[in-house]
């Protein structure tokens, strides 16, 4: 049957297929579109399929918080080139994902993938945008945060973002400098009570080994280690980070000058580049 140009341009406009992709489920279907709807989806899963190795290295980091300011969310919608990462529909999806997320604080990826998103699930979304890119597509990583009080920060490429709790509220600005140091500094844990003791299990066994090597006596070897954990703390813990912006206080200092009573009660952060 002969295809209107008028029926391609809705049927794209209804899937946000190419126009020959379009053109050739009306085909398919003989001019049915809701038949046309499903060879595009169908479509969308084949390519997904056949790219399912491929890694997604490149994508959209999202971090929002709602407008009382005690929900975050952090998610990443992965693909494979940064040319894709910054098509619209590419960007809108990540945002849109990122908004039914916050609506919905799943307590999972597996859960977030599974909730509803226009005609079908995010996971369906993800899927179809596939099928209109050729790309892989992913979400390779989602979390959330409940707090008093939660900031966000996004680089400017899109390619890093962080959500950071507090115990009270405080300013947009301050919250924003501890998220961009949290981004920046990439610390393991708030402070040296909350770090995993698996890291620090490691770290000892490490410096441990290094202090063996270069001779040291038995007897100095965990008196030696522990100063380098210690020293690890500051490097790598929030709290006893050196505040970016001011290298000569810590960032326990920085928030004691905000609001003494203050305090962060977690964070999550993640980059395509680590």
């Amino acid at each position: 049957m002969e295809i209107k140009a008028a029926d391609v341009a809705k049927l794209r406009k209804m899937t946000g297929a190419g126009m020959m992709d379009c053109k050739n489920a009306l085909v398919e279907s003989n001019g049915d579109f809701e038949r046309a709807q499903e060879i595009i989806r169908e479509k969308g899963k084949l390519i997904a399929a056949k790219r399912a190795d491929r890694e997604t290295t490149e994508g959209s980091v999202v971090a929002i918080t709602n407008d009382k300011k005690d929900r975050g969310i952090l998610v990443c919608l992965g693909c494979e080139t940064d040319f894709v990462a910054k098509n619209s529909d590419f960007q809108d999806l990540a945002i849109g994902i990122a908004r039914t997320a916050l609506e919905s604080m799943p307590d999972s990826l597996e859960d977030l993938l599974q909730l509803p998103y226009g005609k079908g699930t995010v996971n369906d979304a993800v899927t179809q945008q596939t099928g209109k890119s050729g790309e892989k597509h992913a979400i390779p990583f989602y979390n959330k945060l409940e707090a008093p009080f939660v900031a966000s920060y996004i680089h400017m490429n899109n390619k890093v973002a962080t959500i950071v709790g507090f115990t009270k509220p405080i300013s947009a600005e301050a919250g924003k400098e501890i998220a961009m140091q949290i981004t920046a500094m990439v610390p393991v844990a708030v402070n040296r009570d909350s770090c995993p003791k698996d890291i620090i299990e490691k770290e000892m066994h490490i410096y441990r080994e290094q202090i063996r090597m270069e001779g040291k006596p038995e007897g100095l070897v965990e008196k030696i280690a522990m100063g380098k954990l210690n020293k690890f703390f500051k490097e790598y813990t929030l709290e006893d980070q050196a505040f970016v912006k001011d290298g000569k206080i810590s960032v326990k200092e920085y928030l004691k000058t905000i609001d003494p009573e203050v305090k962060v009660t977690g964070f999550h952060r993640f980059s395509l580049n680590d």
